[in-house]
């Protein structure tokens, strides 16, 4: 039976029928979304009937809890008194630091390695076809298993740590190196460094819109060096002009003083650096390659040196092809971090882990870790994004 229902002189006639593929596409989904929401509620209502029937907690109420556990490696303040929530918060900072490091140094360790494959020079072409060939097919968890053996294996002891330069150690606990010592003026020195990069980062923007409304060029890049140096170099003689520095020094039972990286960190890093780049390099030379030969002989009937077009000419058209696969690399980096856990060093999933063994509440464990990792996904892909629009050419 049709219902038809009646409408203003001019306008079409809406029929509520089955014979309308609108309404049946209406109801469609409206019979997908109720049994995607069944679905989710047995899920859910079977899930704390069985913690009720074995007596456990559910909720996130725990994470005020005291951690009662110590972190061998924090970027924060923290010791076993402090809270799940803290732990955690120590888990996502240190998965926050070595993605963040990891992501700058694939890039331009990537980026050298994907253009030493188009070099002219036969050994360096075919040293880099090596490269990549070998470490994007071998799999990332035996590479960092690899690099952190290195380590345990032929590094000697505190004891007799290498001394490749004078404060610099090198041992299986590690590598320690000297700090400036607490002081005004090292802060103050890092300060103006700091605002010396936004500044130069401004100047930058202010001497690109400059030169496509005048065609006039501007040194931004000696410009910014300026900037960072002088303003750092300014804090640092309002703050005393301090020159002292913490030195490391063997003690009984370890080193004192300085600063250490440990061992697992530096697995980890050198494992997902150099994993990473294998593929941001294959994904450069697809983006120079897919650059017009055209563009390359007109820059060099300019008169235009090799280096000059590559800098200018070349990756500036090429990035517009390399930023989508790139952010690909980069969320998987960030997601690769997570196999920390196998080398010990405490980021997120690995102290997650011990708060699950603790208290037993794997469910709300597991929701934290992938909240976490789906948060920073999404902003890394936000950015990119952002940035992609940002280079795309623009069309009239």
């Amino acid at each position: 039976m049709a219902v038809q229902y009646g409408g203003r002189p001019g306008h079409a006639r809406w029929r509520l029928s089955w014979n309308d593929r609108n309404v049946r596409a209406v109801v469609y989904q409206a019979l997908a979304l109720a049994a995607v929401a069944a679905g989710i509620w047995y899920f859910v209502d079977n899930t704390l009937a069985n913690l009720r029937r074995l007596g456990l907690a559910s909720g996130f109420g725990f994470m005020d809890r005291e951690a009662a556990f110590p972190i061998g490696e924090a970027l924060i303040d923290y010791t076993p008194a402090d809270t799940y929530a803290r732990a955690l918060l120590v888990g996502i900072v240190n998965t926050l630091y070595v993605s963040a490091i990891g992501i700058v140094i694939a890039t331009v360790l990537g980026t050298a390695i994907g253009i030493a494959r188009l070099s002219q020079n036969w050994l360096v072409r075919k040293m880099s076809s090596i490269y990549i060939e070998v470490v994007r097919n071998t799999p990332l968890l035996l590479q960092l298993f690899f690099w952190y053996m290195i380590f345990l294996e032929m590094l000697p002891t505190f004891r007799e740590a290498l001394q490749p330069v004078t404060g610099l150690y090198l041992s299986n606990s590690g590598l320690r190196f000297p700090v400036p010592a607490a002081a005004p003026g090292w802060t103050l020195l890092s300060a103006g460094a700091l605002a010396g990069t936004v500044a130069a980062f401004l100047t930058a923007n202010w001497a690109r819109r400059r030169q496509e409304a005048t065609g006039q060029q501007f040194p931004k890049l000696w410009a910014g060096i300026g900037m960072i140096v002088g303003l750092g170099g300014l804090g640092w003689l309002v703050g005393g002009a301090p020159t002292t520095f913490d030195w490391p020094k063997l003690s009984r039972f370890s080193f004192t003083g300085g600063a250490e990286i440990s061992p697992e960190f530096i697995a980890l890093l050198l494992g997902l650096v150099i994993y990473t780049s294998a593929f941001v390099a294959e994904i450069v030379r697809g983006g120079i390659l897919a650059i017009s030969q055209g563009q390359t002989e007109a820059a060099y009937a300019l008169g235009l040196r090799r280096g000059v077009v590559l800098r200018l000419v070349i990756l500036p058209q090429a990035l517009r092809v390399i930023i989508p696969p790139m952010t690909s690399q980069y969320l998987n980096l960030t997601k690769n971090s997570s196999l920390a856990v196998a080398i010990g060093y405490p980021d997120l999933v690995h102290l997650a882990n011990t708060t699950i063994n603790q208290t037993g509440q794997a469910i709300e464990g597991i929701a934290i870790i992938m909240a976490v990792y789906l948060t920073i996904s999404l902003s890394i892909s936000l950015f990119m994004n952002w940035y992609n629009r940002r280079v795309a050419l623009v069309e009239r």
